[in-house]
């Protein structure tokens, strides 16, 4: 039993630590991007390779992005949109 919980939770650490490969690409504006390696996507930006406190172990940069700012993620939301009253009406 000892034996199967080890492995499952080995299984689990490689699956946390996993990178992803992004393929190379050319943005709208014509700009080309390399391939690179970046962090799985989770839903944090504090273990993204380029925030304050980590290491990027592809190329050894430090990052330098401060995760606690209010525009340091990409994500955006939708703008709010006005009720239209007569909408909710029961007729």
């Amino acid at each position: 039993m000892k034996k199967i919980l080890i492995a499952i939770a080995v299984l689990l650490s490689f699956n946390a630590f996993a990178d992803t490969y992004v393929r190379g690409y050319t943005k709208q504006n014509g700009t080309y991007v390399e391939p690179h390696y970046r962090s799985s996507p989770n839903g944090t930006t504090l273990d993204n390779y380029s925030t304050k406190g980590n290491v990027n172990p592809y190329t050894g940069q430090a990052g330098k992005v401060d995760p606690y700012r209010i525009d340091a993620t990409p994500y955006s939301l939708p703008p709010i949109q006005p009720i239209d009253s007569y909408q909710y009406q029961y007729k």
